[in-house]
């Protein structure tokens, strides 16, 4: 679907969607970056559109973003932007309201100013304009295909599940709150599951995903150190059948971080992510039968 979104229907769906929003590689013309590239790529969730091929196998749909979300991160509000990367003053009554949050802060809001501490990604300021068109362009699309696909889902069915698939660097995939030792060091996730603290999901559904993969041997922890963000709280329901997860994954388990090569383990990883899939399709039509008996 152009350099936007790229959308893997199954031949026969259940109400399962994934979406990658943060591993797109396609480069806009008009990024106009003055940061190394090799360290602008680092901020891509690399291969993870890949890990999850295999859903369209088992009932799921996968959409993925195109484009990189250094130049503009749907998983963060619209009025997420940055005051220190404006061109001049931001006219509400003309471009809208903004409410930049601690992200905007910390120059990872949704127009990336920062690709690491102290590192700006330009030497230029963005024009009112040149933002708003990102997000006409890029960002609504995407939201929009997204919710389609959610809604449809929850309309046919009368529940949805939706995974929010994410990948994240081994340096942050340790707990705050210590879920075990190795030696005398605290233990990295796996994976973690995000949930906003129970808020986005069933609880059964959280679980159920979080002692699959430990039974596959995985160590995962639950909304620490990430509990999700805006993909999953724009879109969730519990109440009402629309259950959203955000699922990060430890790069140092497939890939070189530094090269972003996969590793000796990506095929083991990448099987074991298409059983979680096929996990999570018998998990969907057991709850779709049991509601149907209700």
């Amino acid at each position: 679907m152009n350099n936007v979104l790229k959308l893997i229907k199954p031949s026969e769906a259940l109400p399962i969607i994934y979406d990658s929003p943060h591993s797109g590689d396609i480069y806009p013309d008009d990024f106009r970056y003055a940061c190394d590239f090799n360290e602008l790529e680092q901020a891509e969730d690399k291969h993870v559109d890949d890990l999850f091929e295999s859903v369209r196998h088992h009932g799921g749909t996968l959409l993925t973003a195109q484009f990189p979300r250094s130049y503009i991160d749907v998983n963060r509000t619209a009025e997420d932007i940055d005051i220190d990367l404006i061109d001049g003053q931001w006219q509400e009554d003309k471009f809208g309201s903004i409410d930049p949050s601690s992200r905007s802060d910390a120059g990872i809001g949704l127009i990336r100013r920062l690709v690491r501490p102290g590192v700006p990604v330009y030497d230029r300021p963005l024009s009112p304009e040149e933002i708003i068109q990102r997000i006409k362009t890029y960002y609504t699309p995407y939201h929009a295909k997204l919710e389609e696909l959610i809604e449809e889902a929850h309309y046919n069915f009368g529940e949805v599940w939706h995974i929010n698939c994410h990948s994240m660097p081994s340096a942050s995939a340790r707990p705050r709150v210590p879920i075990g030792l190795r030696g005398f060091r605290a233990l990295n996730s796996d994976f973690v599951i995000g949930d906003r603290d129970g808020s986005t999901a069933d609880l059964h559904f959280r679980h159920a995903i979080a002692d699959f993969l430990k039974s596959l041997g995985h160590i995962v922890s639950i909304n620490d150190p990430f509990k999700g963000v805006e993909l999953v709280r724009r879109y969730s329901n519990p109440a009402r059948g629309r259950h959203s997860i955000q699922i990060e994954i430890n790069k140092a388990l497939y890939m070189n971080e530094t090269t972003g090569e996969k590793n000796r383990n990506y095929n083991a990883l990448k099987g074991d992510i298409e059983k979680l899939c096929a996990f999570i399709a018998d998990y969907a039509r057991a709850n779709l039968v049991q509601k149907a008996a209700d």
